[in-house]
Parts: structure tokens; sequence; C-alpha cells
């Protein structure tokens, strides 16, 4: 039990595992309805065209300008997306493809003008989990704050949204302005997720414990629990596995990439536990 507690006595450890934590707690909810409603290309577009920001902010104001530059990019990128998938000719995923190669484009740009462009580009798209400061703590706890605000008053509009357009729009709702919602809550994990896990990484956290959730259940509350419990464990046994393999064993193996990797590795569990369930279920149906 100690060897397992050891690791995060350390500062910079506990403080990993906290923003973990803290992302897993809107990283459940806001993921499960990207994966009703099939968006994981929006989700994927989002933290893309967040780089820009993020390439701007620390131009700006260095790391600490990183937050604001982020924040009015995924704002701005929630705005644009939501429109433009209305009001263009081309289709959806036409529309965020472009939008998605334009806005990274123009942020490898920016940041190929400075001269530690590669330490820089990597620290942007891979982040700096175990860097993480008590102020990014606290940054991140107020958007998750922001986050599970914005679902809680919208959450039965945006959950029969997800089941059945038709019946949303039928009963009232603007299905517009329910799209800008959820495309603004995932924007604001992007940018609560952008310092520690950078942008690229962002996205398993949001897509891979929903799919996961939703390989082990059909309801939607267990689905929401369950993803956002596997996103913490997935946290902390990443932590864990990273500190295991480079303290104990001299192994280099980043923190972010350990727990994306831990992901797959639940991912692939729950697969295995889905097609044993489905053969049970077809002995029992045949018998």
């Amino acid at each position: 039990m100690n060897a397992l507690v050891a690791p995060f006595d350390t500062p910079f450890m506990g403080r990993a595992l906290a923003e973990l934590l803290l992302l897993a707690a809107v990283c459940g909810p806001v993921g499960v309805l990207v994966f009703l409603r099939r968006l994981a290309f929006v989700a994927d577009a989002l933290t893309h065209t967040v780089f820009p920001g993020v390439v701007l902010g620390f131009l700006a104001g260095g790391y600490p300008g990183i937050p604001a530059g982020a924040l009015v990019a995924a704002l701005l990128t929630a705005v644009a997306v939501t429109l433009l998938s209305r009001r263009t000719q081309l289709n959806e995923d036409t529309t965020i493809a472009v939008l998605l190669t334009a806005m990274f484009s123009l942020g490898v740009v920016l940041v190929s003008r400075r001269h530690s462009y590669t330490s820089d580009l990597t620290a942007f798209l891979f982040g700096r989990l175990l860097t993480v400061t008590p102020a990014q703590l606290a940054q991140t706890a107020a958007l998750a704050a922001v986050v599970l605000i914005l679902l809680a008053v919208t959450a039965r509009p945006l959950i029969l949204r997800a089941f059945d357009p038709v019946a949303a729009a039928s009963a009232g709702f603007r299905v517009t302005l329910l799209d800008l919602a959820l495309n603004t809550a995932i924007a604001l994990v992007v940018v609560a997720a952008v310092q520690a896990v950078g942008t690229i990484l962002v996205i398993a956290l949001l897509v891979v414990p929903a799919a996961i959730a939703r390989l082990l259940t059909d309801q939607f509350a267990p689905m929401v629990l369950l993803a956002t419990a596997v996103c913490g464990l997935a946290g902390y046994l990443g932590l864990l596995a990273s500190w295991t393999a480079s303290v104990q064993h001299g192994i280099r193996l980043t923190s972010a990439s350990a727990v994306v990797l831990t992901l797959i590795g639940c991912y692939l569990l729950a697969l295995a536990a889905a097609a044993a369930r489905h053969r049970l279920t077809n002995r029992a149906a045949r018998a």
C-alpha cells in the first residue's frame, strides 16, 4: 500500500492527480454527450482550433497568458462551428475540417517564429502535467464549475437533443442554442485541460472514457458516472505507471502519454467484457 501512496506524497504528483480528477469531473458528462451526438470530430477540431489562441496567449504573457488566449479562441471557435455548420452549403464535417486545418496551421506559423520552436510546440501539443501549479488548479476548478453549471441548466434539453432532435425542436427548444451550449462546454473543457495535457491529448479524455462507458451500459446516468470514474482511475493509474517506470526502472514514460495508454488499455478490457456479455446473452436466448 505504501508503494502505491508514496508517489502522490510529492507535491507535483499530488497536483497532477488533482488536475486530472478535476478534468475527469467534466470530461465524463461532456464526453458522454459528445459520444451520443457523434461529435468526436467536432471535439477534435475544437482542441486544434484553440492552438493559435494558446500560442498568442503565450507570446503576449508567457505561460500565465495561455488560459486567456485559449479561452478567447475556444469561445470564438464554438460560435463559428455552430454557425458555419448550419449556414453553409457544405456538410458539417467539411466545414469543420477547413476551420481545423486553417486555425492549426496559423498556430504552427505563430509558434515557428520563436527560437525555441520545437520545445514550445511540444509543450503546447502535449502539455506539462507534472508542472501544474496551484494557480492552474484554481483555474481548472473555476472552469469545471462553469461547465457543470452550464450542463445542469441545460441537461434535460441537451439529453433530448442527443436522443431525438426532432422532439427537442417540437418541444420548443432552440436546437442551435443547444448546439452552442454543448460546443461551449467542450471548448471550456479544452481550455481547462490545455496546459496540463496539451491541445492533442485532451481529445482522449473526452472520447475514450465515454466510449468505454457506452460499451458497458445503455443508460445515460450510469454512463456519465462510469465515464467519470474511468477518467479519474486512468489518471491515477497513468501517473503511477509513469512514476514507477521513470523512478524505479529508469524508463522514460511521460505522464500524459501514460494516462492515454491506460485509457486505451481500459477500452480494450471494456471491448472484451462487452463481447463476453454479448456471447452470454446469445447463449441464454438460445437456451
